[in-house]
């Protein structure tokens, strides 16, 4: 027979609940008054900033209604506030973009440029972040009950921060979350249970940080529920640590003693609280690694794993055939949207393909506009369009006024209108406006790179072989300078490649970009597509300099587009072979994407 329930059991889970039910009343409720909210938000914060210079500077003189902010306060870039943030930086308290004090700076990957963006922000920024952390649970549970009956395994981590001149920390935003008493004193709660104590989140060296993660995951593996990391990347890249070091794990486990490469002594006594010998355990986990295949690993070892949390979107989605075969096909959930300039939203329909993945930007985080983007027309249009009066279908920047002191700061995101909730719009992330090649009059973005290679690799199939990972540089050392794509390739078949098929997919990748490129090849003011082919764990060699740069594991994304100097030497230095496409690709005067 059954044992009963516990009271406290009960207690709990009504508790969980009543926190759900009433999460889940706030969406309903600030999506419905959205419009109603964003003009309260954006007179919150220009009356609060009133009398700060850079409002002063561009003669709001202490307006805070919308239509005045709107005629005249620009709409700026980073670039633009440089001086300002510069200043701050540099130990001026005084009131530049916010009342309130800025108590540090949030760091942009900057993987593409080498250099990262810093965004001002101000202590009570964390509750918002907070908030938006509390609403994703609530909503998974709609889909999959019974989340709060086991735990996440979250390979989550820290970068060491630096400090400015002025004294201020400058570090990546969830660097700044996890080392915050929301984090790390955050109360009990079932959804926050994970199998990663805090100390190993919050150890600065990645190896002991991942591995502790890993470990601890592994003991725990019949309690997982679910899986993930910030980006699919990451997450791959600790299933890849795994592949190598399961023989080590596996001792640990087996012996119930920690690997001495485990110097922080806070991680090796918070390890050691789950760590136990158990042979059994071990056994399983070595018996599932030896095997031959790896596909469903996560399914193998976390039986009870019901999805994996990562990213998939942008760039991301590259990784979706990877995360599939580890995964024996769990769904892929992308719960958030953020950013270091900001919290924006939601996914409110968590089980969705990937590729249907929409946000629900909640209107109390910031004053959100949004600017028309025309993909096949120069005249860039600049009449911001509000939160609700975006359009379905149509393609936006997104354009913030933040309480930390950003206004009219476009952040980049081109985003498409996907549908409302109630009044509040949902959108599609597309790509990063700012993420482009161009040698000429063309401009080739993100998304269009990542279909014309999408396109291209199917003339590997035959051969067993797979990209693995891929940039690309706009190569202008040469006259006429030419798109440059570096792949790195898995290659599991017995049949060599020839240089002939490599060339076919150089002229498929120019045959699949726009009319405007193509109309330059003809033209020959482009020169013909380079493929180069890098050596295995150049990718890794990759993520490990950034890092060493600042970058963050958490935030680190492969750029799709690289400029800065070293990096480009890198990839160079580990050439193994290189193609050109053999002739121009098809070009139509007066094609429709013309």
């Amino acid at each position: 027979m059954p044992e009963a329930p516990k009271e406290s059991d009960i207690t709990a889970s009504f508790s969980v609940a009543e926190n759900n039910k009433k999460k889940l009343e706030f969406i309903e409720e600030v999506t419905t008054k959205a419009d109603e909210i964003q003009k309260q938000v954006l007179l919150e914060i220009l009356s609060r900033n009133a009398h700060v210079e850079y409002l002063k500077r561009h003669g709001l003189n202490g307006h805070t209604d919308r239509e005045t902010f709107k005629k005249t306060m620009p709409v700026i870039s980073y670039e633009d506030i440089l001086p300002d943030i510069n200043r701050i930086a540099n130990g001026d308290n005084s009131p530049i973009l916010s009342s309130h004090p800025i108590s540090e700076f949030l760091t942009s990957s900057g993987t593409s440029a080498g250099e990262r963006k810093m965004m001002p922000t101000i202590e009570e920024e964390l509750g918002r972040r907070s908030l938006l952390y509390s609403l994703l649970m609530p909503v998974m549970s709609e889909f999959v009950p019974g989340l709060d009956k086991g735990k996440g395994m979250y390979f989550l981590f820290i970068k060491c921060e630096s400090k400015t001149p002025g004294g201020l920390p400058a570090r990546p935003v969830l660097t700044s979350y996890y080392k915050s008493s929301h984090f790390k004193d955050r109360p009990y709660d079932p959804y926050t249970n994970y199998t990663s104590p805090n100390e190993a989140i919050l150890c600065p060296d990645s190896y002991q940080s991942m591995y502790s993660q890993m470990l601890c995951g592994l003991c725990q593996h019949g309690e997982v529920l679910r899986v993930g990391a910030v980006f699919a990347s990451g997450f791959i890249r600790a299933i890849r640590f795994l592949e190598k070091h399961w023989a080590l794990l596996c001792h640990d486990i087996r012996t119930g003693t920690l690997n001495s490469l485990i110097t922080d002594q806070a991680v090796r006594e918070a390890v050691m609280r789950i760590l136990k010998a158990d042979p059994r355990v071990a056994d399983f986990v070595e018996s599932e690694c030896r095997k031959g295949s790896w596909q469903g690993i996560i399914t193998r070892l976390w039986p009870n794993t019901k999805y994996v949390d990562v990213i998939v979107t942008g760039t991301m989605s590259q990784y979706i055939p990877t995360l599939d075969y580890y995964s024996n096909g769990l769904p892929l959930v992308c719960t958030m949207y953020a950013s270091s300039e900001c919290y924006f939203g939601v996914n409110l329909n968590p089980l969705c393909k990937p590729s249907d993945v929409s946000y629900t930007l909640i209107p109390s985080m910031a004053y959100f506009e949004f600017l028309p983007v025309h993909r096949n027309n120069d005249k860039e249009q600049h009449e911001l369009v509000d939160l609700v009066h975006v359009k379905q279908g149509q393609e936006y920047e997104l354009v913030v006024t933040t309480y930390a002191g950003l206004y009219r700061y476009r952040v980049g995101d081109v985003l498409r209108v996907a549908g409302f909730k109630n009044n509040a719009p949902q959108f599609n992330f597309i790509c990063r406006k700012n993420v482009v090649l161009s040698i000429d009059s063309d401009k080739t973005d993100e998304v269009e790179l990542q279909s014309a290679v999408r396109n291209a690799v199917g003339h590997l199939v035959p051969f067993g072989a797979a990209l693995t990972e891929y940039t690309s540089y706009a190569d202008t050392s040469s006259i006429p300078g030419h798109y440059v794509l570096y792949w790195e390739l898995s290659h599991n078949g017995s049949i060599p490649i020839p240089p002939s098929v490599f060339e076919d997919c150089c002229l498929s990748v120019e045959e699949s970009l726009n009319s405007v490129y193509r109309q330059n090849r003809a033209y020959e003011a482009i020169g013909p597509l380079e493929i180069r082919i890098v050596e295995a764990g150049t990718f890794d060699k990759l993520m490990d300099y950034a890092i060493s740069l600042g970058a963050s594991i958490n935030q680190y994304k492969t750029p799709r587009c690289v400029k800065f100097a070293p990096i480009v030497e890198l990839l160079n230095s580990r050439l193994a072979s290189s193609f050109f496409s053999p002739k121009s690709p098809k070009f139509a005067q007066w094609s429709a994407d013309n």
